[in-house]
């Protein structure tokens, strides 16, 4: 393991490690990816936490229920792997794999405006929260947003109508009032 830090890329969360597993330095992982293990695709990850930042490289990892186990190259005591809980696991942007034209990553979301039917602008996507029906949009207010709400929108077909990333908006049918 490196403690070196990563190069100035733009570094994307996958994931958390939030504890350890077993004895043998394994760590208990909270993936945001969909499936779950695909964040097991990526063999090196640098981990993030407040200043500190490091450079790992995944040995084995499998699903165990509803989390991931992971198996960092020399990390074998389940004290020092205490230690790890809480660091955001990255990947360099560059390593996503391609999407098709209908699909976005939630950081390509972020940070856009959100412009309803009417033309108003409802405010800026904040982030998105995984609910299990669907994922949902925390739209801020911003300057020149139509008023200081925060407003919850579902990430659906039926409410996102256009995303152009070039201009940095987002069509929505959405009451405003609501």
């Amino acid at each position: 393991m490196s403690t070196t830090p990563a190069q100035a890329e733009d570094l994307i969360v996958l994931g958390k490690i939030f504890s350890v597993h077993g004895v043998r330095g394994e760590v208990k992982v909270y993936s945001f990816t969909d499936p779950l293990d695909n964040v097991l695709d990526y063999r090196r990850w640098t981990l993030r936490r407040d200043n500190e930042v490091k450079q790992v490289e995944l040995a084995s990892g499998r699903l165990h229920g509803k989390v991931l186990v992971a198996k960092l190259k020399g990390l074998d005591d389940r004290e020092v792997a205490r230690t790890y809980a809480g660091f955001d696991i990255c990947v360099p942007r560059s390593e996503l794999p391609e999407l098709s034209d209908d699909e976005y990553y939630w950081h390509q979301l972020e940070g856009l405006k959100v412009i309803d039917q009417q033309g108003q602008l409802l405010g800026k996507v904040d982030h998105l929260l995984e609910t299990g029906a669907n994922d949902v949009m925390v739209v801020k207010p911003c300057t020149g947003s139509l008023d200081d709400r925060e407003r919850l929108l579902p990430y659906t077909e039926q409410c996102v109508l256009a995303i152009d990333l070039e201009t940095g908006e987002m069509q929505v049918d959405w009451d405003a009032g609501f």
